[in-house]
């Protein structure tokens, strides 16, 4: 089994940049796709950004691009979420999510591990 552990959510205002963390346990990481995902109070989890395998590959939902960027270091076994120029409306809890394959789509079903969340909270 994969655990995830995510860090660096809290409180900041609308415009300024969050960077978030996730550690993932077990020798397997490096051969995982990575993704983040969104869930915001009333509304349904919602794909944010992917990073395949060896980062060669990212994937960003039309909401974030521009503004966030997805990247991970295999020797520390971490994945990053750099979001900048927030807006109130990121406000949500942020999941970080591994997939048992080196690429992995924008939906949910195909990642396999998840972390616990944590929140982001954009003031205006």
């Amino acid at each position: 089994q994969v655990q995830l552990v995510e860090s660096g959510g809290g409180l900041v205002q609308a415009g300024g940049s969050l960077r978030l963390s996730c550690a993932a346990s077990g020798r397997t990481f490096s051969g995982y796709a990575m993704g983040w995902f969104r869930q915001a109070p009333g509304k349904e989890r919602e794909f944010v950004a992917s990073i395949s395998w060896n980062a060669g590959s990212t994937y960003y939902a039309d909401s974030v691009k521009g503004r966030f960027t997805i990247s991970r270091d295999n020797a520390k076994n971490t994945v990053y979420l750099q979001m900048n120029s927030l807006k109130p409306e990121d406000t949500a809890v942020y999941y970080c999510a591994a997939a048992r394959a080196p690429y992995a789509s924008g939906y949910r079903y195909g990642y396999d591990y998840w972390g616990q969340g944590t929140q982001v909270t954009v003031s205006s």
